[in-house]
């Protein structure tokens, strides 16, 4: 596909996309006329940029963490500054998960008292209690 089309998949703009390039995010092959050419496994590649990149991670990070989230368990970063630089990276997100929860919950609370008892969050308060136990369990192996 082409960028235009890789660009309306994943709602973003051609000239983003463009700009992942230039930040060593995206490897397009190059088709005999120059054109760039994407196929499916760009478009999980761009949505896990931005989830990444919308989680508060910079560019820099993601360039070089994307080749271990591509192979899951991949032991050749493990530089003790690099891994000690996505620790910290990692912990901001737990404490932006941990914050997220307590939006959440004060947003639910909320709406249950406006509905008059039920609004609906009884699926995320499960899934909050799900998170929030998580995020201790992992807060602890700190």
């Amino acid at each position: 596909m082409r960028i235009k089309e890789l660009s309306e998949r994943v709602g973003i703009s051609t000239r983003l996309l463009r700009y992942y390039e230039e930040q060593g995010l995206l490897s397009p092959k190059r088709e005999e006329n120059g054109y760039r050419a994407y196929d499916e496994a760009h478009v999980a590649r761009v949505q896990q940029i931005r989830g990444l990149l919308g989680a508060g991670l910079t560019t820099e990070i993601i360039r070089e963490v994307l080749p271990c989230l591509a192979e899951a368990a991949c032991s050749k970063y493990d530089d003790p500054g690099f891994v000690s630089r996505i620790a910290q990276e990692r912990d901001k997100l737990r404490d932006r998960v941990a914050l997220l929860c307590e939006n959440l919950r004060a947003l639910d609370e909320y709406l249950g008292a406006v509905a008059g008892g039920d609004a609906g969050g009884d699926i995320d308060q499960e899934w909050m209690k799900a998170s929030s136990a998580e995020l201790k369990l992992a807060g602890s192996s700190r």
